[in-house]
């Protein structure tokens, strides 16, 4: 795959033309106004048959779960047609899953972070962990949009070091456990109907060796309370906030998989990794929806805009400018294209290569975003124009999912280990 195909253009140009239409003129309060997004973008998923697409893709994986679990032989969902057809399809598939998420980020990248950790972070956990029972409880509803999840790991604390700092607890008393502990920086945290709260088992021991575990909470629990949105930096259309357990008493139904023995060892850090790689791989997709959207702006300002007699685009470092923006863009385009081949092909790429992907993107989104506020110049830096609001969400692309220095050590790492045992 080297370019989008013309059936996959032509979603695009749907998926672009709704978000100009129904997201585009909310923009202001979205950004300013404490707007939540989930209403427009269930809105988005029933104009583009996307709720009843995700609950038929839930009702097969269950029903093949369920003839798995009976001894039955499932049967192949990839079945008619040879090998490459099925790819194909598989490609198709996942493209159709990736456009909307680069056209969102043209305008709000904020709502790709609330829809992906509710369907991507909080719907990753439950069906990657959870009981069929469980999966039914809470998937569907997530992966549909018609609950709101959140993926509480990150402490007052902690920030890079997750684990090693992390202090809420899950106590066990009789055959319940007794949640203590507080988190920050929780995307869709104010607002979350199911959430998934990653804790350590306190078993008596030193904290660095106790187990990490995952339960569901739902919102309303005793002992649960969930923050106003904070203020930040950027991604406004995306509320983050602060979550309190006190005493919040659960049973093991809501313990992900219902046994701690999966969890045993580093069994609960490997399936939070597991989800940050995923995480990590969807900042390309984000990263070339605002790269995108901060050249196309340029172009047309470098065109427009008139300073000593010519358009600025006849500039040489202007020109400068733009040719590097280009070189991002097509960069992060292939990017996609090779996550999206991948995918397909059933052979993600390594954490190591999330990682990679996920450092370069960042970077290019926000030396891109600072770029265009630069051709823009004293325009750039007021409200008005978007590529001030595109370069205060580019930033958090280095941030979260984990920073760009943590990026590097795993990268590196993983290099060095490599080396070693060749």
């Amino acid at each position: 795959m080297y370019e989008w195909s013309e059936e996959q253009l032509m979603v695009r140009a749907a998926v672009r033309d709704f978000v100009d239409k129904e997201i585009r003129p909310h923009r202001d309060a979205l950004e300013f106004g404490d707007m939540p997004p989930y209403d427009l973008l269930r809105k988005m998923f029933a104009t583009f048959g996307m709720t009843e697409m995700q609950k038929a893709n839930f009702d097969s994986r269950i029903a093949a779960e369920r003839a798995a679990a009976d001894g039955a032989a499932s049967q192949d969902a990839g079945t008619g047609g040879d090998a490459k057809e099925r790819a194909t399809r598989d490609a198709n598939a996942i493209a159709f899953q990736i456009i909307p998420i680069i056209e969102l980020c043209r305008v709000c990248p904020g709502m790709v972070t609330a829809m992906g950790v509710s369907m991507g972070l909080t719907a990753a956990s439950v069906m990657s962990k959870g009981t069929i029972a469980q999966k039914e409880r809470w998937g569907r509803d997530l992966l549909t949009l018609e609950k709101i999840g959140a993926w509480a790991i990150t402490e007052p604390g902690s920030g890079s070091d997750a684990f090693g700092s992390m202090k809420a607890t899950a106590r066990r008393d009789g055959d319940e456990y007794v949640l203590n502990g507080s988190k920050t920086f929780i995307t869709n945290g104010p607002y979350a109907d199911t959430i998934v709260f990653i804790c350590k088992l306190d078993e008596g021991n030193a904290p660095e060796d106790r187990t990490v575990l995952q339960f569901v909470l739902d919102a309303g629990m005793e002992g649960l309370e969930q923050s106003k949105p904070l203020r930040k930096m950027g991604m406004h259309s995306s509320p983050t906030g602060e979550l309190f357990l006190d005493d919040v008493r659960v049973g093991s139904d809501r313990l992900l998989g219902e046994s701690e023995e999966a969890y045993k060892g580093t069994g609960g850090r490997q399936a939070s990794k597991a989800t940050f790689g995923q995480e990590r791989t969807g900042v390309v997709a984000m990263a070339l929806g605002i790269v995108e959207r901060c050249l196309e702006l340029s172009v047309a300002y470098a065109n427009d805009r008139v300073q000593f007699g010519q358009p600025i685009g006849q500039f040489q470092l202007i020109q400068l400018k733009l040719a590097k923006m280009e070189v991002a863009r097509m960069n992060l385009q292939n990017q996609v294209f090779r996550n999206i081949e991948m995918a397909a092909a059933g052979a993600p790429g390594s954490f190591a290569e999330a990682s990679a992907g996920k450092l370069y993107a960042a970077q290019a989104a926000m030396e891109v975003a600072l770029e265009a506020v630069q051709i823009f110049g004293g325009n750039g830096y007021m409200a008005e124009f978007e590529v001030e609001q595109l370069a205060r969400d580019a930033k958090v692309l280095q941030i979260y999912a984990g920073t760009d220095e943590i990026q590097v050590s795993a990268v590196a790492r993983a290099l060095l280990a490599e080396q070693a045992g060749a």
